[in-house]
């Protein structure tokens, strides 16, 4: 498939990477992105609306996965940063995700499925239970995939601007959304809650793909196929170089031998005041699209009024946005630099918010303003996740450790937000009442233009402090 990288730790450049090697890599978080869609866009819906549980109920269960998906993170990204064994084209951190896409094969069609063994008379608690086990190995395997995925890119490429591309290349491509978008015009399927509670409300799904969610549904089985197959491309054509095994050196010994780079090991990154501006900004910039992702389906169905075919029209449409601008990363990036890059999406998502909070009816319009929002929040994400990058530069040793630190608070922030909102809830007895109307509208401007705000902080510490690794490792002597 083309060069590989050399040797991480030889101190040698990566050769440049080829074509086919792009985009074998390209397509390797393909399987994530797609759950990630179903998990953030669908799952309090499917549970609260369709399996009729409340709404506290439905948000435990992803802050449970949030929980899980946050503490795998860090500990994924320290023991592939410890690994040094490879076999063939397997490295520590290929190995890993190999390990995680087979834990999403084996878990992700469950969470999507009805309860084995529940009936009319199963309490709330014991079916949230069955659940659960489901979503912890879920998001471990999903962890497992994004942090190994994330940090082959400090390995295979070193320039500032391949970085960016190789980051971009990784943003998920709007043909499988919209083959997920494709329901024979008329279908329909009724589900009903237990007896005890009467029909649920808005359970026919007519010309949307959430239609299939009564059932194991076909969304599923798609999602699954696609991601096995692409997932299979991403192993056989990307070659993670060979790593020599580094022992952690004892900081206290006069024989440590000096090195040719500053080594830098997971504890030292605890000191390195860049670690949490670009944490604290990746944080909010997760936030702002996991969450508008997460309400944008009750948003457009309780507050907007719209029919059911826009829950599956709009995340299109913001796809569609978000991939055609991810092309402009790199240009955009090398003319005006990261800081700027992200100060313009940051700019797009804030006026979506703004047009949203003075907007009482969009109508049609809410097409212009999703394809705001998916342009300015994949422009954030990549430029956040090419910064992540930059603070690893060629410290490559414990970029996994990095990325897993990134990932944790962004989950666990992600998990207690959704929390607190279902929990503010205005209708937890029912599917909606009056009060959530308004309460949805202005949880999609909190988590778009109050996140944002907090994000613009975070970005003003890099403009009066530019990322710069400042510590040293005890073994290299000036």
């Amino acid at each position: 498939m083309g060069p590989g990288p050399r040797s991480a730790g030889a101190g040698t450049s990566p050769q440049p990477l080829s074509l086919a090697a792009r985009l074998s890599y390209a397509v390797g978080h393909f399987l994530n992105d797609l759950c990630a869609s179903m998990w953030f866009t669908y799952l309090l819906l499917y549970l609260h609306s369709v399996r009729a549980y409340s709404s506290r109920g439905a948000g435990l269960l992803l802050l449970l996965g949030q929980v899980a998906d946050g503490l795998c993170t860090p500990l994924v990204g320290y023991e592939a940063d410890r690994a040094a064994g490879h076999c063939a084209r397997y490295g520590p951190r290929k190995a890993w995700h190999l390990v995680g896409t087979i834990c999403v094969l084996l878990s992700f069609p469950f969470i999507f499925s009805p309860c084995l063994g529940c009936g009319p008379a199963t309490p709330e608690w014991a079916a949230l239970l069955y659940y659960g086990p489901f979503i912890v190995i879920f998001q471990f395997g999903w962890a497992a995939t994004q942090i190994a995925h994330l940090s082959l890119i400090p390995v295979l490429v070193t320039s500032d601007h391949e970085k960016v591309e190789l980051t971009a290349s990784g943003m998920p491509s709007p043909w499988w959304q919209t083959s997920l978008s494709l329901v024979p015009p008329g279908s329909s399927c009724t589900c009903r809650a237990p007896p005890e509670q009467g029909p649920l409300r808005a359970a026919t799904w007519v010309t949307s793909w959430g239609s299939r969610m009564c059932r194991v549904p076909d969304p599923v089985l798609l999602v699954v196929g696609v991601g096995v197959v692409f997932s299979l491309l991403f192993h056989l054509g990307t070659r993670e170089g060979r790593r020599q095994r580094i022992e952690e050196p004892d900081e206290h010994s006069p024989l440590v031998a000096p090195a040719a780079r500053p080594l830098l090991l997971w504890k030292h990154w605890l000191r390195e005041p860049a670690f949490y501006q670009v944490g604290v900004l990746y944080m909010t910039t997760r936030l702002m699209v996991n969450l508008s992702q997460t309400y944008m389906a009750t948003y457009l169905t309780h507050s907007l009024h719209l029919p059911k075919k826009f829950i599956a029209t709009i995340p299109l449409v913001m796809y569609l946005s978000g991939f055609c601008s991810s092309f402009l990363m790199k240009p955009v990036n090398r003319r005006i630099g990261r800081n700027l890059t992200y100060f313009v999406g940051l700019l797009v998502v804030l006026a979506f918010a703004a047009w949203v909070a003075l907007a009482e009816r969009l109508g049609t319009a809410v097409y212009a303003a999703a394809a705001l929002l998916g342009a300015g929040c994949a422009t954030i994400l990549v430029t956040s996740l090419a910064m992540t990058a930059d603070l690893i530069g060629p410290h490559t040793y414990s970029g996994a450790f990095v990325y897993g630190a990134m990932s944790f608070s962004d989950k666990v922030a992600n998990g207690l937000a959704v929390m607190a909102v279902q929990s503010l809830h205005p209708c937890p007895s029912d599917l909606c009442c009056t009060a959530c109307v308004g309460f949805y509208h202005w949880v999609m401007v909190t988590v778009t233009g109050g996140v944002g705000i907090a994000a613009a902080l975070a970005l003003c510490s890099l403009f009066i402090w530019p990322i710069r690794v400042r510590t040293r490792d005890p073994g290299d002597r000036p």
